[in-house]
C-alpha cells in the first residue's frame, strides 16, 4: 500500500512562527514491551529531501529498514539516542521514563535543538524545550520518521543482544512485546533481569506475581519537572 512520503511542513512553520533555525525530530520505540528500554532517537536534518521511502518504522519491512537506518545515520545531520531502563521505568512511570529519554537523546546532540517535533499528541516533553506535537508525525514529518527508523533498528538490535542469555524468551523475533513464545516463556521462567516488574502482565502469572513492584515515584528527585 503507498504512502504519502513525509515533507518538512512542520519544520517550515516552527522556523517561520518561532525563528527556530535548529529542529529535531523525536521519536519512541518500546512503549508497549514487556521487557527492555524505552529508546528514543532525536534526529536533526535540516530541509534536504530524505532518502527514497522514508515513512513510519512499522510500515517498513525489517531487511529495507535496517539498510534505510544505515543510509540514515550518514544522511542526518545529526542524530542522538537516549534510554530508559526498566529499572527506570518501574520507578518513574512511563511518561517520565519517556521524558528522561528523550531528555538525554536531546542533550546528546552536537546543537541544542531550538524546536523539537514530537511524534504523537501528548507532550510528555515539556518546558524548557518548544514543542510541537504531531499526530503521526512518524509518517508526515521527515526528521521524525528519521528518528522513528533509526530508534527501532536500535532497539532491536540491543534486544537481540539482551535475550542471547534468555533463548526461550525470543527477543530477537518479538523485541521484548507479548507474543505466544514470550507469554510462555514467562509463565515456565518467570521474568528476567531486563522485564519491567511494576507492569500489570504479572497479574496474570500466578507463580510469579510475588515480584510485582509498586513504582516508587521519585520524579522529584531526579529533577524531571
Amino acid at each position: 500500500m503507498p504512502y504519502e512520503p513525509p515533507t518538512h511542513r512542520v519544520e517550515r512553520s516552527l522556523r517561520a512562527t518561532t525563528g527556530a533555525k535548529v529542529v529535531a525530530g523525536i521519536d519512541e520505540v518500546g512503549r508497549g514491551a514487556w521487557a527492555g528500554p524505552v529508546t528514543v532517537c532525536a534526529a536533526v536534518t535540516g530541509l534536504r529531501r530524505p532518502p527514497e521511502g522514508l515513512t513510519d518504522s512499522k510500515l517498513i519491512g525489517p531487511v529495507r529498514r535496517t539498510e534505510l537506518a544505515g543510509t540514515l545515520t550518514d544522511w542526518v545531520t545529526a542524530h542522538a539516542l537516549g534510554h530508559s531502563s526498566p529499572e527506570e521505568i518501574d520507578e518513574l512511570g512511563m511518561t517520565a521514563a519517556l521524558r528522561l529519554a528523550a531528555v538525554r537523546a536531546l542533550e546528546a546532540l552536537p546543537v541544542r535543538p531550538d524546536a523539537v517535533i514530537l511524534d504523537g499528541g501528548h507532550d510528555y516533553l515539556g518546558a524548557p524545550w518548544r514543542v510541537r506535537t504531531v499526530v503521526k508525525g512518524d509518517r508526515s514529518c521527515v526528521p521524525v520518521a528519521a528518528a522513528s527508523v533509526i530508534a527501532k533498528v536500535h532497539r532491536d538490535a540491543r534486544m537481540a543482544e539482551l535475550g542471547a542469555d534468555h533463548a526461550e524468551f525470543r527477543f530477537d523475533r518479538n523485541a521484548g512485546y507479548p507474543s505466544p513464545v514470550h507469554r510462555a516463556a514467562l509463565e515456565e521462567l518467570g521474568p528476567t533481569p531486563h522485564h519491567r516488574l511494576s507492569w500489570s502482565y504479572l497479574d496474570a502469572l500466578p507463580r510469579w506475581r510475588h515480584l510485582k513492584r509498586a513504582r516508587a515515584e521519585r520524579i522529584e528527585q531526579i529533577g524531571l519537572f
